[in-house]
């Protein structure tokens, strides 16, 4: 029986011409593995019309996070993608800022600044044909027992979720690290967001996976991976320590892709380069590009 390495190699041209499994990237000849995007700061100054260019031009899937509370950044979204309509807008963001003063889930006063936020950056979303939010908790309330601040993020997600399935639109939550980076944020643990996507219950809320703040927080990440990928609907990508790219620290990216590869259609979503490089960006988006190939 031919194993699943070799009968990819031997289908791997009919497969980038037929439809291909969602998980799977196949823009360059002879290239089938993760989808990746770029959040927008990692392309730093570059016009939008050249870094989409770019982007192209190593095969890249997507991109995401850029100002669209700009309107002139992004109308300029809106016109230059026409252009290079092979790539996908992955991710805008839904609230505003880690903290999210004012729209956060965790406090109930805040309930009403959320969704008008949710609902500006969703006609935001449907202008770049972007069908990812992602959503940020807020900061955890003192005083106040955790558990009751899970069901205040639960109870406001479940207001949101017909909002979002209306729309077509999915909310990922994302997990942060309190260790290094954003100490006070309120979800930090991987089965924390697993338990307010469960009792949620919606398709269209999921968790953001970042594999540098999983890392730092808990580790494990192939079996927290494996464990949660039915509710994981985005990744992000970072090195630890320092948040640079993969490569720079003590995660093995390549297994860890290889990981989410294997798990095939139970996966729909990208995974995206989110870090500050320390190399040129094209040699960044080259290497990146073939370390999640498995062609």
């Amino acid at each position: 029986m031919m194993d699943r390495r070799s009968f990819l190699g031997v289908t791997a041209g009919t497969l980038a011409a037929a439809s291909v499994p969602n998980v799977l990237h196949a823009n360059l000849p002879g290239e089938i593995g993760l989808r990746l995007s770029v959040t927008w700061g990692l392309m730093h100054d570059v016009p939008v019309g050249e870094a989409l260019a770019m982007l192209t031009r190593h095969g890249y899937d997507a991109y995401e996070m850029f100002d669209w509370r700009n309107p002139q950044t992004l109308e300029t979204f809106v016109t230059e993608r026409k252009k290079y309509p092979q790539l996908t807008c992955a991710t805008l963001v839904a609230n505003k800022s880690v903290e999210a003063r004012g729209c956060g889930l965790v406090n109930p006063r805040e309930r009403e600044g959320f969704l008008r936020e949710l609902t500006a950056s969703i006609d935001a979303a449907k202008k770049v044909e972007s069908t990812r939010l992602v959503v940020l908790t807020g900061n955890e309330l003192g005083g106040l027992p955790r558990s009751e601040q899970m069901a205040n993020v639960v109870s406001v997600l479940r207001e949101a979720a017909p909002i979002l399935e209306r729309s077509g639109i999915t909310a990922v939550l994302e997990i942060l690290n309190t260790y290094v980076d954003h100490a006070g944020y309120f979800l930090y643990y991987v089965r924390d967001a697993a338990e307010m996507i469960d009792r949620v219950g919606s398709p269209n809320v999921k968790i953001l996976f970042d594999i540098y703040h999983v890392q730092i927080m808990e580790g494990s990440l192939i079996e927290n991976i494996r464990m949660n990928i039915d509710r994981i609907g985005h990744f992000h990508i970072g090195d630890v320590p320092g948040r640079h790219e993969p490569g720079t620290g003590e995660i093995n990216y390549r297994n860890v892709f290889k990981a989410i590869y294997d798990l095939g259609d139970r996966f729909q979503g990208y995974a995206a380069l989110e870090y500050n490089p320390t190399i040129p960006t094209e040699d960044n988006l080259r290497m990146m590009r073939k370390m999640a190939n498995f062609g």
